[in-house]
Parts: structure tokens; C-alpha cells; sequence
């Protein structure tokens, strides 16, 4: 007997979508929308550093990383107005809870804040990488600095291993959570 080949379906082929699939123009949309909440959220979690760790000698590499944030996050402030996208409802939440989680995290020690800003970053690095895969030659602008902030997000997250991220009390458990608590953010803040 002659197995016959299977029949290729549109949704196999790229020609068709399926109920519920997201168009190219809301997927854009949902990129933006969680790439600002993100970056707003970093500048959060660096300013809850700083607010702990402003005079100590890690507060100069803190204040280098925050810059970086703030400029990823005017870039998406930019694309939120110029595209019209919807930004997150839930930034009231993030301004709270990412000043919070850098706050605390500072108050358990440097290495503790360190331990952060990595988790954050691995979880970012993830992310921008999906995103940059899924971006076409149609947003080569966009999928350029997707990829540029993921390099500083990288260096970000060099810079806090340098500083003893490792060596933070209960860095797994720690590390853990954060990475938990950073994916669900994201895909709250693609949603909502």
C-alpha cells in the first residue's frame, strides 16, 4: 500500500490564518506594547536600586545601566505615539512593582540587586531574541534596535555577574522567582 502525502493545509503553507491568529499589524502592535511596558519596568527597578544603593560603590554601574533604560524606553515612547499603539493598562502596576522589586532586592545586599538585574536580563534576552526571529525585512528598523537592545540588555546582565551576582543568598530561589515574575509581566503587559 502507497502512503499518500499529506494534503498541505493554508496554515501549513503561510496563506492562511486561523481564527484567533494575530495579524502582522497586531503583533507589532503587541511588541511595542510589552517592550515599553519592559523598559518602563527596568527603569523602575533601577530607580528602587538607587533609592537603597545610591551612595554605594556599585551605585556608578547602576546609574550607567538605568541611562540605557531610559533610552530603550524614550525609543518605545516614541513608537507607542508615532504607531498609536495602546500602551499597557497595568503600568500603574509596573511603576509600583518595579521600584518595589529593585528596592528589595537592594535592601538584601548588592549581590542581591545584582541577582536581579541578571534574572531580568536572561528573561529580556529570551524575549528579544523570539521577537527579532519573528520580525521581516518589512520592520528591518525595528527588529535593528530590538537586536541593539538586547546586546545592552546582555552587557546588562554581564555587568551583574561581574558584580557577584552569583554569590546573592539563595540565588536560585531568588533568581527563580524573578524570572517567573519577569515572564508573567510580559505576557501580561502583551495582553493587557
Amino acid at each position: 500500500m502507497i502512503d499518500k502525502p499529506a494534503r498541505k493545509t493554508p496554515r501549513m503553507t503561510g496563506e492562511g490564518r486561523l481564527p484567533g491568529d494575530l495579524t502582522k499589524d497586531q503583533m507589532i502592535e503587541r511588541m511595542i506594547r510589552v517592550d515599553h511596558a519592559g523598559e518602563f519596568g527596568a527603569v523602575r527597578i533601577y530607580e528602587g536600586q538607587l533609592a537603597v544603593l545610591g551612595n554605594s560603590p556599585l551605585a556608578p554601574a547602576i546609574r550607567e545601566m538605568a541611562q540605557q533604560e531610559r533610552q530603550h524606553l524614550a525609543h518605545f515612547e516614541t513608537l507607542v505615539t508615532g504607531r498609536r499603539v495602546r500602551p499597557t493598562a497595568l503600568s500603574p502596576l509596573w511603576h509600583v512593582a518595579g521600584f518595589a522589586l529593585g528596592a528589595a532586592t537592594a535592601a538584601l545586599g548588592e549581590k542581591a540587586a545584582m541577582a536581579c538585574t541578571a534574572a531580568v536580563e536572561e528573561v529580556i534576552d529570551d524575549h528579544y531574541a523570539g521577537q527579532a526571529a519573528q520580525l521581516g525585512e518589512d520592520e528591518a528598523e525595528l527588529k535593528a534596535k530590538i537586536e541593539q537592545y538586547r546586546a545592552e540588555e546582555i552587557e546588562h546582565r554581564d555587568t551583574a555577574y561581574a558584580h557577584g551576582a552569583r554569590g546573592a543568598p539563595a540565588y536560585p530561589l531568588l533568581t527563580g522567582a524573578i524570572k517567573a515574575g519577569s515572564r508573567l509581566a510580559i505576557w501580561l503587559s502583551t495582553r493587557v
